[in-house]
């Protein structure tokens, strides 16, 4: 497999919060999808970005608020059917796409890939009317229950997706919505970990004491559904992150100093 890292909502500069002393230069919010080939089983996406129908109508399917405070560029080069075709890929070869959640710039792009089979827990599907314009397409939905699955790296309840061939797995993270997960892709001998808006800022599982991103934090705290439950999944990334003897690369999705290691 091949797997292309990409930013598909590029969002307003935001300050690092280890100091202006530190090693880490201001940089823009991200929207960290991917963009893995496969052998069998065409092209799978791991998050969708904003799309071409919300850059077509910000007001309409983003909302004037969402987009005043986010600041996305809105520039239909950074949706992730532009990026695709600007690899020398075919949008049409988007097989499957797995969604780390329904929030409006995870789920903007599903629109562009009408014909692709969307992965998710069924929770997620169930709460996805809080962006009812972006799902008006209405996707093929693939959904799995959060109760028995497999077990991976600590986690319980991990689910191969369906009709995908390659080890790409659901995991189940949630907390920031009901049914957030986040997506692991076997990449030859390394595992990358998907972790969609469990945590929103790298300090949070790179250091033994985390630290948080204050403006990343009252994002994440005005819109996570169950605290606890998903401090406990990011203790689980933490660990992930800091032994690197097991192989798996834990990242999130608006990070753009983790997106940094990969472009």
């Amino acid at each position: 497999m091949r797997v292309h890292h990409l930013d598909c909502a590029r969002m307003r500069e935001i300050e690092p919060a280890d100091g202006a002393d530190g090693p880490l230069k201001p940089a823009h919010g991200v929207s960290h999808v991917l963009v893995v080939e496969t052998d069998s089983s065409g092209l799978v996406l791991v998050d969708a970005g904003i799309g071409a129908g919300d850059i077509a109508d910000p007001s309409g399917r983003l909302m004037d608020d969402w987009v005043e405070i986010t600041q996305p560029a809105l520039d239909p080069a950074t949706t992730a059917v532009a990026q695709i075709e600007a690899l020398g890929l075919s949008p049409a070869d988007v097989r499957h796409i797995a969604v780390t959640h329904l929030h409006r710039d995870h789920a903007g792009g599903l629109s562009d890939f009408p014909d692709a089979a969307v992965h998710l827990f069924e929770a997620e599907r169930a709460d996805g009317g809080k962006t009812p314009a972006q799902l008006a397409h209405g996707p093929k939905w693939v959904t799995y229950e959060s109760g028995p699955g497999e077990h991976w790296n600590g986690f319980d309840g991990v689910q191969a997706l369906d009709g995908v061939a390659e080890d790409i797995l659901l995991i189940p993270l949630h907390g920031h919505t009901p049914g957030h997960a986040g997506v692991a892709v076997r990449d030859s001998d390394r595992w990358l970990l998907h972790a969609g808006d469990a945590y929103m800022y790298h300090g949070e599982v790179d250091r033994p004491e985390p630290v948080t991103h204050p403006l990343m934090e009252l994002v994440q705290a005005g819109g996570e559904v169950d605290r606890e439950q998903r401090l406990a999944g990011v203790a689980r990334l933490r660990e992930l992150a800091l032994d690197p003897g097991n192989g798996v690369e834990v990242f999130s999705a608006h990070d753009p100093w983790e997106l940094a290691r990969y472009v």
